[in-house]
C-alpha cells in the first residue's frame, strides 16, 4: 500500500521538478571520491601466460601499443599504470586479447596484478594476467 502512495506521488510531481541537473550532481559526486594515489604511465608490460593443456607458463614481455602472439591468442596492449611513489606496488593493463581459431574477441579491459581474478581472461585453454609495469 506505502508503495502504491509513493508511486502516486511521484507521479503527480510537475515533469520539471524531476529533472536532474547531471553537471552538478557529477560535480558533487567527484568531490567525494577518495584520492588514490599518482598514477604513472609505463612504456611496457610483462604479462604471465599459462597453457593448460601443456601446463607451459611463459613470462611475455610486451610494449605499449604493440601486438604479441601467444598459442593461438593475440593480445594487444593500449596502456599499463602504475602508483608512481612504489612501482613494484601494483600494475594495471589495458589488454585487447583475440582468438585467432574462433576470430573472437575474448577479453578486453584492465588487468590489475595485485588482483587477477577482479577481471580475469575467461579462456578453455589459456590463462593471462599482468605481472608489473616498467
Amino acid at each position: 500500500m506505502k508503495r502504491l502512495a509513493l508511486i502516486a506521488v511521484l507521479l503527480a510531481v510537475p515533469a520539471g521538478a524531476q529533472q536532474v541537473d547531471w553537471r552538478t550532481l557529477g560535480e558533487a559526486l567527484r568531490d567525494q571520491r577518495p584520492q588514490g594515489p599518482e598514477m604513472a604511465s609505463g612504456t611496457q608490460a610483462v604479462l604471465r601466460a599459462l597453457d593448460k593443456v601443456s601446463g607451459e607458463v611463459e613470462d611475455l614481455p610486451i610494449a605499449v601499443g604493440a601486438t604479441i602472439t601467444y598459442g593461438r591468442l593475440s593480445i594487444e596492449l593500449s596502456a599499463c599504470r602504475y602508483p608512481q611513489e612504489n612501482p613494484a606496488s601494483d600494475a594495471f593493463a589495458f589488454l585487447t586479447i583475440d582468438d585467432s581459431r574462433d576470430g573472437e574477441r575474448v577479453f578486453q579491459g584492465w588487468m590489475v596484478a595485485s588482483s587477477p581474478a577482479l577481471n580475469a581472461l575467461d579462456h578453455p585453454r589459456y590463462d593471462v594476467w599482468a605481472l608489473s609495469c616498467e
